[in-house]
């Protein structure tokens, strides 16, 4: 037979960029084999996401977009054409990133995966009594009763009477499963009278104005207990009214639905810091008692299938749902009962099986959402995707990287090309392709320093390929504990009457599988107004927020700025005096539409640089306030060090950032850009200058190279030498052999951890072995 003649088709087997030059990227040329998993390396700054993210998948969602008609691309965003001199062989890219799902407190993880939809279907169909379609088990729908008259253009009229759409909303929470009420004791002192400071809210001064007219009602000098039943009503829920105070007319209200108007319907990041420390602490949510939390009517829980109702399946760990699911036996629903089982056994693969369908989305962590995200993909026919993953081992334990490694090689093998951001030698050991960018951060990144496979990167002489042969050494002593924070009886979600002493004045990781019960511990349990907690949650701020703005260095800068010239600090805020007036000071002028995406372009007027054209004319050690704003830490540092420029304020601030490893992030770059692991150690940053005796962190190494590590490390040590306790959630092995003490829950998630299995020193949990962390953590340091 005659030989087969190649096809030109199969050549196409590399994504090809050539000079990228996105952000930080230096004329980036890489070919990235299709079909293949390619791991994206190198320090945090580098340059990874602005290549995978900011140029590869942000091209082949414009390309994807283009293919939609005019008509429907006029109700869309315009997105930009990446800086990048040629991109080809792009496929449909599937962005998978570790963004925290919306806080809608309607949103659980049983409505963003569907599972929530076919339970309804399965409870109309098998319930018994049968009450409805699948809304009446639906407690984001309220049964509502519907009555009245309509008349058409032909004069027609219609009558309705009482007609029922049912829902299964609980009436008294409205779907939600908590009622808020406020705590008394943390807004009056009932043992004392109002003379004597009664009323515990931040500005009621005992002898101040807004106690004033309270005086002129109640008995002053009276306890608050011992006021009368009418006294003590109208001291707190008093209808407004007129009174006169000192001759002045005011208007005279309960204090509490006053501060309820002044303080707890605001935003809580719009409030002063001591105001919103009060709101969280009186401002107190209880289940409601109607639905003892399932947010479901009476109707809605009446109907079972194999006496459980839709709530109480909803409440089932994963596992066991599934387990109750397969006992579902009835021919008229198998296909129903069939997807339902996937998806549910998608969930315990990608190990989330810990979790149930009614937690609310916005409580779950970033790399719990990410996962959550990934189910959907695990069982999809399509091929020939490109899928973008950004760094799925967050929030995940050594025993669970195995997992999630498994499930990215089956979705590669099935076809599709697999680009991973990851930090961790265990994922990027099971790579095809690496892609190792630095050779330092920001400025001193974008470039390609190693290309090849895992082997090739070892022997590389670039720094991860120093890190990836790196192995860390337990402590040859550890620091004696001046104390312990005594926990008794913790039961929060899945631990089990837990008694545990944390040591003080020691570094402590708290370690154990995803779902353990480490987060329930600690972030429950370790409370007090000498605690600070440093986590990953997004921070409060506007989009003209940036590290300058949100740490206070940009006050000493303007004041520097001021005095070197002669003007008013006013006038280098891009907020006040000096903002550009086409953009307000915003750098972008924003365009939203009510039926798609805002979209944001730069202003013209000043060039996306936020200051008005005079203001950028007043220098300092010859840089304007602009160019001030485009330095990285590292270089205001060196900026700010000496000569006309030198501001000490500014460099202590500085210095704080630089030490925890974010010595590359630029002044002004806008918050809502930075990872989850950048907001951390800002926020770390941020605290170092606070009283507070006990720091806890949640994951610190997120987002953190292998050689950035050691800095955390010895940031770590310099808190703990200071006389500060140090708590850290961790998986990370390198900050296990360097801990003081560790506590190791579990030995599994959900039901099957919410233990502690070890407690002891890091030497003692590797010579033990008796749990899947000290397991790890020998094989880690080479025990």
């Amino acid at each position: 037979m005659p030989e087969t003649t190649p096809i030109r088709a199969d050549a196409h087997d590399v994504i090809r960029v050539q000079g990228a030059r996105e952000n930080n990227l230096k004329d980036v040329d890489v070919d990235l084999p299709k079909r293949r998993l390619t791991v994206f390396s190198g320090v945090s700054g580098s340059g990874k996401s602005s290549l995978v993210f900011g140029t590869i998948a942000a091209e082949s969602r414009r390309l994807i977009d283009e293919t939609y008609s005019t008509f429907v691309q006029g109700f869309m965003p315009t997105l930009p054409r990446p800086e990048a001199d040629r991109l080809e062989g792009l496929t449909t890219a599937i962005l998978v990133d570790q963004e925290r799902m919306g806080a809608n407190p309607r949103s659980t993880l049983g409505t963003v995966t569907d599972a929530n939809a076919m339970l309804r279907q399965l409870f109309s169909r098998l319930g018994d009594p049968f009450i409805g379609g699948p809304t009446a088990f639906s407690f984001n729908i309220p049964t509502t009763t519907v009555g009245g008259a309509s008349v058409t253009e032909s004069g027609k009229k219609n009558v309705v009477r009482q007609q029922v759409y049912l829902g299964g909303m609980c009436p008294d929470c409205e779907g939600r499963g908590t009622v808020s009420d406020l705590d008394l004791s943390r807004i009056v002192d009932e043992s004392t009278s109002l003379v004597d400071g009664a009323i515990l809210v931040p500005g009621y001064k005992a002898d101040g104005w807004m106690v004033a007219p309270y005086k002129t009602q109640v008995p002053a000098d009276v306890p608050i207990k011992d006021l009368t039943a009418a006294q003590r009503e109208d001291l707190l829920y008093a209808e407004p009214r007129k009174v006169k105070v000192e001759n002045i007319n005011v208007t005279y209200e309960g204090l509490i639905p006053k501060i309820r108007k002044s303080m707890f319907s605001r935003d809580p990041g719009s409030l002063q810091p001591h105001i919103r420390r009060f709101v969280d602490a009186a401002a107190v949510f209880t289940t409601c008692p109607r639905c003892a939390g399932t947010r479901l009517n009476d109707s809605a829980r009446s109907s079972t299938i194999d006496d459980k109702d839709i709530g109480e399946v909803s409440a089932m760990q994963v596992t066991d749902l599934a387990a109750w699911v397969r006992t579902v036996d009835a021919r008229s629903v198998a296909p129903l009962v069939e997807t339902l089982l996937h998806l549910l056994d998608s969930f315990i693969a990608i190990g989330l099986g810990y979790l149930s369908l009614d937690r609310p989305s916005g409580t779950l962590s970033g790399g719990e959402a990410q996962r959550t995200k990934m189910v959907r993909h695990l069982g999809s026919a399509l091929t020939d995707v490109t899928y973008v993953f950004d760094e799925p081992s967050i929030g995940l334990h050594p025993h669970d990287i195995a997992r999630m490694n498994e499930l990215l090689v089956d979705l590669r093998d099935k076809g599709n090309t697999v680009l991973v951001v990851e930090h961790k030698p265990e994922m990027i050991a099971i790579a095809d392709h690496v892609v190792d960018m630095g050779p330092g951060a920001g400025a001193a990144g974008g470039e390609v320093v190693f290309e090849g496979d895992v082997e090739g990167l070892r022997a590389a002489a670039t720094r991860t390929g120093e890190a990836l042969s790196y192995k860390a050494a337990l402590k040859e002593s550890v620091r004696e504990r001046a104390g312990v924070f005594e926990v008794r009886g913790a039961d929060t979600h899945n631990l089990e009457a837990v008694d545990v002493d944390i040591p003080l004045g020691v570094l402590t990781a708290v370690t154990g599988v995803a779902g353990s019960g480490k987060s329930s511990l600690i972030g429950g349990h370790v409370v007090g107004e000498d605690v600070i907690t440093v986590d990953q949650a997004p921070i409060k701020g506007s989009r003209r927020s940036n590290p300058a703005t949100y740490t206070g260095v940009l006050d000493p800068i303007r004041k520097a700025f001021a005095k070197a010239n002669g003007v008013k600090p006013g006038l280098f805020s891009a907020n006040s005096d000096g903002a550009c007036p086409t953009c307000s000071g915003s750098g972008v002028i924003v365009t939203e539409f009510s039926f798609t995406d805002t979209v944001s372009t730069p202003c013209e007027d000043c060039g996306g640089k936020r200051y008005q054209a005079e203001v950028l004319e007043l220098r300092l050690a010859g840089k304007n306030i602009a160019e001030v704003l485009e330095l990285s830490v590292a270089e205001a540092l060196e900026y700010f060090a000496a000569g006309e420029a030198r501001t000490p304020a500014a460099l202590t601030i500085l210095a704080r950032l630089d030490d925890v490893g974010l010595g590359y992030l630029t002044l002004g770059q806008p918050l809502n850009t930075l990872s989850g692991g950048e907001r951390q150690r800002v926020k770390l940053a941020m605290s170092m200058k606070s009283s507070g005796g006990v720091y806890v962190l949640d994951e610190p190494t997120v987002g953190l190279h292998l050689a950035d590590v050691d800095q955390l490390l010895g940031l770590l040590d310099r808190l703990v030498d200071d006389g500060k306790t140090v708590i850290v959630i961790e998986h990370h092995q390198a900050v296990m052999a360097h801990a003081d003490w560790i506590i190791d829950l579990g030995p599994g998630a959900g039901h099957d951890g919410g233990r502690v299995v070890f407690e002891g020193t890091p030497a003692e949990l590797v010579d033990a072995r008796s749990t899947i962390t000290g397991e790890h953590l020998a094989e880690y340091v080479g025990a």
